[in-house]
């Protein structure tokens, strides 16, 4: 398993806002699946992408949903829209999404998000109820699992 702390840390230096979704995020609500990505949630404006590259510069990024394995360094051009990253580096797979199914965008993401602390930092992380929904969302077999066992978690918090 990748360093999530690290990852997390190197995004903070860069001054890049985000939400941490995803199987970080279960695992940080109580969830015993394992995961061996990294999926945050941020809007990908030119600044931001120029944040990421430069906070990924030294881990060889690399765009892992196409067949080249493009550089993220220096694809797509400056300037070029994108909705979503998908990537290779050589600390692990990072996915930067711009909008979580069932849910919303970073914005409507973020209101609800939740703090969380890892390594002395603080980080948002995508609420429980917002993870639920979104992985019941994605519909696969994992993800349904996922969000059967945060429903007893929410659950359980509730309760006490």
């Amino acid at each position: 398993m990748q360093n999530f702390s690290h990852i997390l840390q190197r995004l903070a230096d860069a001054g890049l806002d985000f939400v941490l979704v995803g199987g970080f995020a279960a695992i940080s609500h109580g969830s015993s699946y394992l995961t061996k990505d990294v999926d945050i949630c941020a809007v990908l404006t030119p600044e931001n992408i120029a944040k990421l590259r430069q906070a990924l510069a030294e881990w060889n990024p690399k765009h892992r949903m196409t067949p080249q394995k493009l550089s993220f360094l220096t694809h797509p051009p400056m300037g070029q829209p994108l909705n979503n990253l998908y990537l290779q580096t050589d600390h692990g797979v990072l996915d930067v999404i711009s909008t979580v199914l069932g849910v919303g965008d970073f914005e409507r993401l973020k209101r609800e998000a939740e703090e969380l602390e890892v390594d002395g930092q603080r980080y948002y992380v995508i609420s429980l109820g917002d993870l639920i929904v979104a992985k019941e969302a994605m519909g696969r077999d994992k993800d349904l699992l996922t969000a059967k066992e945060l429903r007893v978690i929410a659950a359980r918090r509730q309760s006490h």
